[in-house]
């Protein structure tokens, strides 16, 4: 009994050996909350096993529509670095660090993209800023060095190991964006238009000649007047556009409607402003774009 009694306490000291331990790596780890999802993602693949990440707005949530609860006030103030789009993405995410009195070092991961401009919705005066970048991939290439540097600076150690991980993932980003190319290629240019749910795809159909049009504007807040939708109908119908998505943050009811009056069967869900969930076919960066890429030219080629 005795025996058997030091071998339970041998083990219980071995496991608490292995907790501590476990308790230090983490605690090496450097804290960042990013955001959204998909940055989360474009953090976690520069910072590899450096960085423990927070993501403010998860998969298949809407950031337009986001709103901060006291959790969040406190993993921003427990973290080192706090990553944002930016470019009017996420308002919401100045106003949480500043309630929360946050002192730390922060990167807008779109800083250096040109951005582009759309026209003034109804009620509005101004042309709105579309804070979509990364939907071109080529953008995302100043949002990874971005972060890279950011990361850099926060944990000087690591910065050969974000270099590399930053560079590597440029390369991906190249090849992602040559097969996207090679498969818009085979569409001829008068079948390149796609109904979308809101207005996000402005840099993705720029970057490779599609035409996009939406019911709703750049946010999802916005809701498009009757007479809107029934001009968009017209048009779907006149054009003989087949190719009909819905986002996955979206409220489908909108462009179900839409299909139903326009006599259109809307395809798969197209992943925009969030990922999937985990083991979904967006839960990273470069599958979301795959994804939207394959059910897009099949859409089209039914145009």
């Amino acid at each position: 009994m005795k025996n058997l009694r030091q071998k339970f306490a041998a083990c219980l000291a071995a496991l608490a050996l292995c907790s501590a331990a476990t308790a230090g790596l983490a605690a090496d780890k450097l804290p960042v909350v990013a955001s959204f999802s998909i940055l989360g993602d474009l953090v976690r693949v520069v910072g590899g096993d450096r960085v423990a990440v927070t993501t403010l707005v998860g998969p298949d949530e809407d950031a337009h529509v986001f709103e901060p609860k006291p959790l969040d006030a406190k993993n921003i103030l427990q973290t080192r670095l706090l990553v944002t789009n930016g470019l009017g993405f996420e308002p919401w995410a100045e106003k949480l660090a500043k309630s929360a009195g946050y002192r730390g070092q922060s990167v807008v991961a779109s800083q250096g993209v040109k951005p582009r401009s759309l026209p003034a919705e109804k009620g509005q005066h101004h042309a709105e800023t579309d804070p979509h970048a990364w939907q071109d991939p080529t953008h995302v290439v100043r949002y990874v060095r971005n972060i890279a540097a950011a990361l850099s600076q926060a944990d000087p150690a690591g910065a050969s190991s974000f270099q590399s991980n930053s560079e590597a993932y440029v390369k991906e980003l190249q090849t992602l964006d040559s097969w996207a190319k090679a498969q818009f290629a085979a569409i001829p240019a008068d079948k390149r238009k796609v109904i979308t749910s809101h207005d996000a795809f402005g840099y993705f159909g720029a970057h490779y000649q599609v035409r996009f049009l939406a019911p709703q504007g750049v946010s999802t807040e916005a809701e498009p007047s009757a007479r809107e939708v029934a001009q968009l109908i017209k048009q779907i119908q006149r054009e003989k556009i087949k190719a009909v998505f819905v986002e996955n943050m979206s409220n489908p009811k909108l462009l179900a409607q839409l299909s139903k009056d326009a006599g259109v069967t809307p395809g798969p869900a197209l992943y925009v402003d969030a990922l999937s969930a985990p083991g979904g076919p967006a839960d990273s960066y470069l599958k979301l774009m795959r994804h939207n890429v394959t059910q897009l030219v099949r859409g089209m080629q039914l145009n």
